[in-house]
């Protein structure tokens, strides 16, 4: 998977931080430390880290992975970021 996208709540930028989907690489999320929740009302699960967006940039920019683009969206940060394919 080359692109991925994480988020955060403006109020909460020091965590916790949405890492990914229910389709979202499991290795990956392993190594993000991140953990799989499905919010009440939801029919859909979603990857969820403790940690700030800094952190997890910083861990995701090892894995050889580049912010593309990053935007405000209401009340929510979003980072779209993309790993160059082997």
């Amino acid at each position: 998977m080359p692109y991925m996208f994480i988020s955060t709540q403006i109020r909460l930028e020091t965590g916790p931080t949405n890492v990914g989907d229910e389709y979202s690489d499991p290795a990956l999320m392993n190594y993000l430390g991140a953990r799989k929740t499905t919010m009440l009302g939801n029919n859909f699960a979603e990857y969820h880290v403790d940690e700030p967006p800094r952190l997890v940039l910083d861990k995701l920019e090892k894995m050889g992975f580049r912010v593309q683009a990053m935007t405000g969206v209401g009340q929510t940060l979003v980072w779209c970021l993309h790993k160059e394919t082997e």
